[in-house]
């Protein structure tokens, strides 16, 4: 995400709902698409109007609070500015999510009515009607302001919004009947843990399992896909006609290799012997077929050998060249599903 998006400034924006309506939206699923497109139509409607730009927003749906209940709610990657008709960047570092709070209220009241029948909306209505005046100010809306590194900001803004219901670390014991899991109840700010039967355990994750299909995150504006390169290529344009670089553009036609990456993270070539200074070659490839290693592909026999010791090391298990050989059309005939692989390189 961080080098698909603009270099420029971004807003973490958090949109919750009413306590009571999380029932409405997880009978009718239906509508969790539908809150996603209109949190985003708020804050695009109010960039359209005050400036006449676009922004660029990529919205995250989360589905679970920090007990893994069943708690749906939206988190936004704002840019700060967007872009004219003529290509133009505009920055601009203030949105009034404060009254954006009470028009999220309505909107989020209207869709349910909207999209229910007269006897569904009969049974529901005690709870639209406690929404409404539990929230004077409008449903809780959070957009912290963010401070120091673009890049580091949008690393850390998008792993949380990719983020699953749990952790694996916060899971603490099973006992073959019961788990217990650590969370942080935001009420009082503590870290506490629960005890759950299996079953009500599997019960509770399985709730945020997406439906067929369903896209937990979308792209609005220049950062829609249909959009998205047409919008750099007219902000590029713009940038060379009045040779003003205001905005710098990372372009994602082609993206960094892994060696790339980490030689920016560390420093150091990956490709490079740390012991003789020499340089790798690859050599071969090993993957994991039906539960058995095999070996996927090899430059010559001496690669071939060096992976088969390579298995060996691993499994205990030997294969001579003769069974590897009546394996091998069944190879051919079968696409291999890799789940890991082990790559062999030579200096």
């Amino acid at each position: 995400m961080a080098e698909d998006v603009m270099q420029v400034n971004h807003r973490h924006v958090i949109f919750t709902i009413d306590e009571g309506l999380r029932v409405i939206f997880q009978k009718h699923r239906q509508l969790l698409k539908r809150l996603m497109d209109e949190a985003e139509r708020i804050v695009q409607e109010w960039f359209k109007k005050k400036f006449k730009l676009t922004p660029g927003i990529i919205v995250g749906l989360h589905t679970f609070g920090s007990r893994i209940n069943f708690n749906p709610h939206v988190h936004m990657l704002v840019t700060m500015g967007g872009m004219k008709e003529n290509g133009e960047w505009k920055t601009y570092d203030y949105i009034p999510f404060p009254m954006l709070r009470k028009q999220w209220q309505t909107v989020v009241l209207k869709l349910i009515r909207s999209h229910l029948n007269e006897r569904e909306k009969k049974e529901v209505q005690h709870l639209l009607q406690k929404a409404y005046s539990a929230n004077g100010e409008g449903f809780y809306v959070y957009a912290p302001k963010q401070k120091g590194n673009v890049k580091v900001q949008l690393g850390y803004i998008g792993r949380y919004i990719r983020r699953p219901a749990i952790a694996l670390h916060r899971i603490e014991e099973y006992d073959g009947q019961k788990v217990t899991f650590k969370y942080h109840d935001k009420n009082d700010g503590q870290e506490k843990q629960e005890k759950l039967i299996v079953e009500e355990f599997i019960a509770r994750l399985i709730v945020h399992i997406p439906d067929e299909q369903f896209k937990t995150i979308r792209h609005y504006g220049v950062y829609s896909r249909r959009i998205k390169t047409l919008c750099k290529n007219l902000i590029t344009a713009w940038q060379k006609q009045v040779r003003k670089w205001i905005v710098k553009v990372k372009k994602t036609v082609r993206r960094r290799k892994w060696e790339q990456r980490i030689k920016e993270q560390t420093g150091k070539d990956p490709m490079v012997c740390p012991h003789c200074q020499c340089y790798y070659e690859y050599k071969g490839e090993v993957c994991l077929k039906d539960g058995q290693l095999e070996i996927k592909h090899a430059k010559c026999e001496i690669s071939r050998a060096c992976l088969e010791r390579m298995i060996y090391n691993f499994t205990g298990i030997k294969k001579t060249q003769t069974q590897q050989k009546e394996e091998a059309p069944k190879r051919r005939k079968e696409p291999v599903k890799e789940f890991s692989q082990l790559r062999l390189f030579a200096v």
